[in-house]
């Protein structure tokens, strides 16, 4: 249930809220979760939009975006991290119609500490986490 921060001056992307959109559904697909709506519903992507003037490289440059991931702990094996670099890379770049943006384009991964993910008003655990999910497939099952 990873949340998404996508950091970007004004403008950069002609459509923030598909952006947003295909990137909770790409890391979603990534992290190989049940589409159920505990994983649907608590996936998601913010894009913030920067002012100018209010990003800069050490040369002065403001044409970057910042991609930042945070999940639970564990959530992302190597091969997991991998494709959600390149994947989320590729989506930002073509979002903003400039393949060049790719080698400009950060993305940096952060696990919580575990009891650090707080969703419905409490700090879960990996296995509180895991138990919630069982339960939702298991009454989605009629069980």
């Amino acid at each position: 249930m990873p949340m998404i921060d996508i950091y970007a001056t004004t403008g950069r992307f002609a459509d923030p809220h598909a952006l947003a959109q295909d990137a909770a559904a790409t890391v979603m697909r990534i992290e190989a979760v049940p589409a159920i709506p505990m994983f649907r519903r608590n996936t998601a992507a913010f894009v913030h939009e920067l002012g100018a003037g209010a990003l800069s490289n050490a040369d002065g440059e403001t044409d970057y975006v910042r991609v930042q991931v945070q999940t639970n702990a564990g959530a992302l094996d190597r091969d997991k991290q991998l494709a959600v670099v390149a994947e989320l890379t590729a989506l930002v770049a073509a979002a903003a119609g400039d393949g060049t943006l790719a080698e400009r384009t950060w993305v940096t991964l952060v696990e919580a500490v575990p009891g650090g993910w707080g969703l419905w008003g409490h700090a879960h655990t990996n296995d509180e986490l895991v138990a919630a999910a069982r339960a939702e497939i298991a009454s989605l099952n009629g069980g």
